[in-house]
């Protein structure tokens, strides 16, 4: 684990550097030593900017039951504090479909048509029994009259019989204006379906699609999330090991495509299918403190990318904690984190 560890660090290190050369990136500077305030617990971030605030979700911790997806805002990016939940407690739909849940997992927040949609999975660790989930507000502002969100029930589901998993979900809206929902966790790794775009819940005669996989066993590979840039659709995805604390063997790849329902391929052009992804995030090296970075989201703001993650740090028990870099972009439009 320790020589991969550091063969990862050595591959972040380079394409760094390559991305230094490349359109703006020059101009990139790290951002996580300057965060402060409510950084952790923070496991499985999603992001989202609404007025003059910025709001993070994330999985619950256990210690937070049995109020469900926690919220943490900040007015700059740099200092965040705790802003309450999205629920007071699991929706009890949740709790009859995954018998021995405790918390909900991994939620992803987009807005459209004036709402806040927030989607989120709920299972229990090791298993496919899995269901994604959907809830609505108008505003993520407390304050304002009409915050307030409204569970929307079941979206996708998954049975132990399955050969997929609904985890992880991630919305994203097509160059055409189509919706769709990208998911998946081991079990033959990314998957994507439409959606109706007035209900967010999949098409009646929509099918899975296949985007990445790991082919070897176990298929250590979630958390997708995609992204427009200059033509292509670029997909994120975590592979190897979450939940491990400093033992996590986190890291982050990446994939392009002209569609996206792929074929997405590496820099090198290896299918994603097949096991392929560029290199995008792995522990710093030289810092063995932030172990195991991932499962991402992409914050554009302004004219700026960011890519938002958790890492667990070494130096407090492995504690998953907040982290967000600048993402620059190389000449020929490939991503790399500044750490």
């Amino acid at each position: 684990m320790q020589t991969r560890r550091w063969m990862l660090q050595g591959a972040v290190a380079g394409f760094a550097a390559l991305a230094a050369r490349g359109s703006g990136a020059q101009t990139l500077a790290p951002l996580n030593p300057k965060l402060t305030g409510d950084l952790y617990p923070v496991h499985d971030p999603c992001i989202i900017k609404a007025g003059d605030s910025y709001y993070v979700f994330c999985t619950t911790p256990r210690a937070d039951t049995p109020a469900q997806i926690p919220c943490y805002r900040s007015t700059d990016l740099l200092h965040w504090e705790r802003a309450g939940h999205v629920f007071a407690e699991m929706p009890d739909w949740a709790k009859q479909a995954v018998p021995h849940t405790e918390t909900i997992w991994a939620p992803d927040i987009s807005f459209f048509n004036g709402q806040y949609w927030l989607y989120y999975a709920v299972s229990t660790f090791g298993s496919n029994r899995s269901v994604i989930g959907l809830a609505t507000t108008a505003t993520l502002n407390r304050a304002d009259a009409s915050y307030g969100w409204q569970d929307r029930g079941l979206v996708l589901e998954s049975q132990k019989s399955d050969d997929f998993n609904a985890l992880d979900p991630n919305r994203v809206i097509d160059r055409d204006g189509k919706h769709w929902l990208a998911f998946g966790s081991f079990w033959t790794g990314l998957k994507i379906i439409q959606l109706d775009p007035a209900t967010g819940k999949p098409l009646p005669d929509a099918q899975r699609q296949n985007l990445a996989r790991r082919p070897k066993p176990p298929d250590a590979i979630e958390a997708a999330f995609i992204i427009q840039r200059a033509g292509n659709y670029y997909l994120f995805a975590s592979f190897d090991f979450c939940c491990r604390g400093a033992d996590s063997s986190y890291y982050t790849v990446v994939g392009r495509s002209k569609d996206i329902l792929g074929p997405y391929v590496d820099q090198s052009g290896k299918p994603m299918l097949e096991g392929g992804g560029t290199l995008v995030l792995a522990a710093p090296p030289g810092q063995p403190r932030w172990r195991g970075p991932g499962h991402i989201a992409i914050l554009r703001d302004d004219g700026k990318d960011y890519i938002v993650y958790h890492a667990y740090d070494a130096e407090h028990n492995g504690r998953p904690t907040l982290r967000i870099a600048p993402l620059g972009w190389t000449a020929d439009n490939w991503p790399a984190a500044f750490v």
